[in-house]
C-alpha cells in the first residue's frame, strides 16, 4: 500500500487523521479562492454536495500540476441545510448566526475527498454523516464560541465534534473522521489498491 502522499491542505486535523492512519503526507496547501468558486457553482444551482466534491477536486488538481508523478489529497466539507449550503464563518458573528440558523435542526455535513496525478483526478469520494442540533439559547451559544479560539473557529468550521462541539448535539450519525474532514477509511482502501 502506498502511505505517503501531499496533502492539499493546511487543516491541522486532517493531517492529525492521516498520520493516525499511518499515512505520511506533506501539506502544500492549495489556496483557492473558495468563496469565488462557491458563488460561481451556486449561480448554476449546483447543491452543496457537487460544490464539496467540485472544491476538493479543485485543490488536489491544483497542487499535482506543480508535483508530477505524486499523489495529491484534496478535500472539502460543507454544511447542507434543508438544501442550503452553510460556509465556514468569517468572524465571531458570523459564527454565531450560522449557530442560530442550525439551533435545534437537522442538517448534513458533507466530506469529500479527491486523489489526483499529475493535473488530472484518479479517485474521489463522498460521505455524508446527519448530525441534529440541540435547541440551545443564545448565552449557551455564546459560551459555546467563547471557548473556542480564532484559529481553530475559521480552520474548522464552526462546531468542532473532536472538541467541546459534541455537547452541541443531540444526535450525531455517522462516520467520525467524516465528520472532522477526512473519510480515511475509504482513502486507505483506494490507497491499498495501488501498486
Amino acid at each position: 500500500m502506498i502511505n505517503k502522499i501531499i496533502l492539499a491542505s493546511k487543516s491541522g486535523v486532517r493531517k492529525k487523521i492521516l498520520n493516525q492512519n499511518d499515512i505520511s503526507c506533506e501539506v502544500i496547501p492549495a489556496n483557492v479562492d473558495e468563496d469565488m468558486v462557491k458563488e460561481s457553482l451556486l449561480k448554476e444551482k449546483a447543491t452543496p454536495e457537487i460544490i464539496s466534491k467540485n472544491l476538493a477536486e479543485l485543490k488536489a488538481n491544483k497542487v499535482s500540476e506543480k508535483n508530477p508523478n505524486e499523489l495529491v489529497l484534496g478535500a472539502d466539507s460543507v454544511i447542507d441545510l434543508n438544501g442550503q449550503l452553510i460556509s465556514k464563518p468569517k468572524n465571531r458573528d458570523d459564527a454565531e448566526k450560522i449557530l442560530q440558523k442550525l439551533n435545534g435542526q437537522k442538517h448534513y455535513l458533507i466530506s469529500s475527498v479527491c486523489i489526483s496525478k499529475n493535473g488530472s483526478m484518479i479517485w474521489n469520494y463522498t460521505d455524508s454523516s446527519t448530525l441534529t442540533m440541540k435547541q440551545l439559547n443564545s448565552v449557551e451559544i455564546r459560551s459555546y464560541l467563547k471557548k473556542i479560539r480564532d484559529k481553530e473557529l475559521y480552520a474548522y468550521g464552526v462546531y468542532q465534534i473532536e472538541a467541546d462541539g459534541r455537547f452541541l448535539f443531540s444526535k450525531i450519525e455517522g462516520d467520525e473522521n467524516t465528520i472532522m474532514g477526512l473519510p480515511v477509511k475509504q482513502i486507505k482502501e483506494y490507497l491499498s489498491t495501488i501498486k
